[in-house]
């Protein structure tokens, strides 16, 4: 099986309809459907339509990074995708370009976990010695988000800037699933579990990141993170989290570029309806001149 989609949920209502319908509407077959629901009260999961397609869990969990970890426990594809209640696949195709995508790039991976994090710049395996390993990747595209009307496109070319700054979002990311089978989402991180892991794929796993120029996702937004008090929190998280992957020295370099490039102005105008579309545009073009220009490829 080439794709594991996964939905967790808790008291969605007719959100976690939708978001399964739009999964069913995909041309691309190849895929099963994860619900991992918190033991939610209010229907929703008994009013899914049964089909060979879908498996649905049901268990306490501790928020969405740990139901997410639990999903990844129970899926079987080869590649594991993560659609919140309220996000939609842009269109009816998008998993048939996506598996093309995989195609064009190597085909699909095989079994087992038989590759390791980088340490001191070489592979290592569960003794510490040093062996060949296979490597794992991701694949990422654009989404829109329906909150602004805005197209937002994801960064070309993933390097350590892009990293610090702008990352793809887990609507728009298609992960080889020994990344998440080999370390999962770590939940001591309430809002940045994903930016967190994205960079240890990147940074430890040297996970080639390929990116795909088609909208994956249509994103609600106005979600968990993005609330006052979870903003405040994403924030001090991002800085916690990029210590433990870039240097001193790169902070302070990347912080300077964002003060120089009006960082804290490009976020208003991102996140407000009537501005969002121009500045998602400008960001668009600007990443389709550095498309192709240092990517970490396979």
């Amino acid at each position: 099986m080439t794709f594991s989609i996964i939905v967790v949920c808790y008291n969605a209502g007719e959100k976690l309809q939708k978001t399964i319908a739009s999964i069913r509407r995909q041309t691309e077959t190849d895929y099963e459907i994860i619900v991992q629901d918190g033991l939610s009260t209010d229907g929703s999961v008994e009013q899914l339509s049964a089909g060979a397609d879908l498996r649905i869990f049901r268990e306490r969990d501790e928020g969405i990074y740990d139901a997410m970890n639990r999903a990844v426990s129970h899926a079987a594809g080869k590649y594991l995708f993560f659609l919140n209640c309220g996000d939609y696949f842009a269109d009816e195709g998008v998993l048939a370009g996506v598996k093309r995508t995989i195609a064009e790039h190597g085909g699909l991976p095989v079994s087992g976990t038989d590759w390791g994090e980088r340490e001191n710049g070489k592979a290592a395996d569960s003794c510490g010695g040093v062996k060949k390993h296979i490597r794992p990747m991701v694949f990422y595209g654009n989404i829109t988000e329906r909150a602004t009307g805005a197209y937002v496109a994801s960064n070309p070319v993933i390097d350590d800037f892009a990293c610090y700054r702008n990352v793809p979002c887990h609507q728009a990311c298609f992960y080889d699933r020994r990344l998440l089978v080999k370390r999962g989402f770590r939940t001591c991180y309430r809002v940045r579990a994903d930016y967190e892991h994205f960079l240890w794929c990147y940074y430890r796993a040297r996970a080639a990141m390929v990116y795909m120029p088609l909208t994956v996702a249509s994103y609600e937004g106005e979600g968990f993170s993005e609330d006052r008090e979870n903003r405040k929190r994403s924030a001090a998280e991002h800085a916690y989290i990029v210590k433990k992957y870039m240097s001193c020295g790169q902070i302070l370099k990347y912080r300077t570029v964002m003060l120089l490039t009006l960082a804290p102005l490009r976020t208003f105008l991102s996140s407000h309806e009537a501005t969002a579309g121009v500045y998602q545009k400008l960001k668009a073009g600007l990443y389709g001149k550095t498309q192709g220009k240092g990517q970490r490829q396979v």
